[in-house]
């Protein structure tokens, strides 16, 4: 979700509940005989508030999970969960008296406040990584498309080498087709990049071939493998860059249209891993603030429970 000035409303919105909260704190605190506590009528007002809005913040996964519900508008919810989540956490901080109190307690205000953290944490990648995927991947595709695709660019790099330089010892390679996802900033945009062809005369292998075939055995394909290796002659674009000009050099003219066209698709695959990569660590972060959200808002009930009753 991208900050933007929709947000404005949400922010002046929460600033002003914010200051509200904190002027009504002031002379309560500075008046209560042993200091704010919980159990207050204040007290109990603010836990009762902010836990209020841990559970509007919490209701957005239950939203996501059933998106037939057409309860508000799913960028309302997000807007939401983002500022009313966190002015939550102040509305909390008043209740207890900005005091951890005991165990249970501390350690509900201590998943809390990872809550917190790793949620401004999210906010700000998201800020960062869609821009930056749309500057340096232009052949940016659907991430649950980005394994069949490589296949794909395997299977064309095989078909190419096979022609000018004989069977491979690798499984037969599928046709290639002729448009392939990529380069879409949208779901769904496809772009295509033209497939080079076996030419006619490539029927038998060319004598130099022999360096094209190891070239591509010992480090191209591998290359083009669903898990990118960590190592190996095309590790960086430098050493890519330099591997295929040494290709250029050591094969003949008529070869170098095949050169060009094995660089293009590791450079494709090279973005699709740089994708991967960036995907997992835009998303990544839920997987620590969803599960401990839901473990915040039972922590909570339970602390409520027991403060009633004890």
């Amino acid at each position: 979700m991208l900050l933007d000035a929709s947000h404005r409303r949400w922010v002046v919105g929460a600033l002003v509940v914010l200051l509200v909260a904190t002027a009504a704190y002031v002379p309560y605190a500075r008046g209560a005989m042993q200091g704010p506590s919980g159990g207050s009528w204040p007290g109990l007002i603010y836990g009762g508030a902010g836990f209020a809005l841990m559970v509007y913040a919490g209701l957005l996964g239950a939203r996501r999970q059933v998106p037939t519900w057409r309860i508000g508008r799913a960028t309302t919810w997000m807007k939401g969960h983002l500022w009313l989540g966190l002015l939550s956490y102040f509305l909390i901080l008043f209740h207890g008296g900005f005091r951890w109190g005991g165990p249970l307690t501390f350690a509900l205000m201590a998943l809390f406040t990872v809550v917190i953290l790793s949620g401004i944490y999210g906010l700000v990648l998201q800020q960062i990584l869609p821009r930056m995927m749309q500057t340096q991947l232009p052949l940016e595709t659907v991430y649950e498309q980005i394994d069949a695709i490589v296949a794909q660019l395997r299977s064309e790099a095989d078909t190419l080498v096979a022609a000018v330089a004989g069977p491979l010892p690798v499984a037969e390679p599928l046709p290639a087709i002729e448009r392939r996802g990529g380069g879409g900033l949208e779901r769904g945009q496809v772009l295509a990049r033209p497939v080079l062809r076996a030419r006619p005369t490539w029927t038998t292998a060319f004598p130099e071939s022999g360096v094209l075939r190891e070239a591509y055995v010992t480090d191209i394909r591998p290359f083009l493998a669903s898990r990118l290796p960590g190592d190996g002659r095309l590790a960086t674009p430098r050493q890519g860059e330099a591997m295929f000009q040494h290709l250029k050099m050591a094969l003949p003219p008529a070869l170098g249209e095949v050169i060009d066209e094995l660089q293009a698709i590791c450079e494709e695959r090279r973005q699709l891993a740089v994708q991967r990569r960036l995907h997992h660590w835009l998303h990544g972060w839920l997987l620590v603030h969803v599960p401990l959200s839901m473990a915040l808002l039972l922590l909570s009930i339970v602390h409520a429970i027991v403060s009633v009753r004890y």
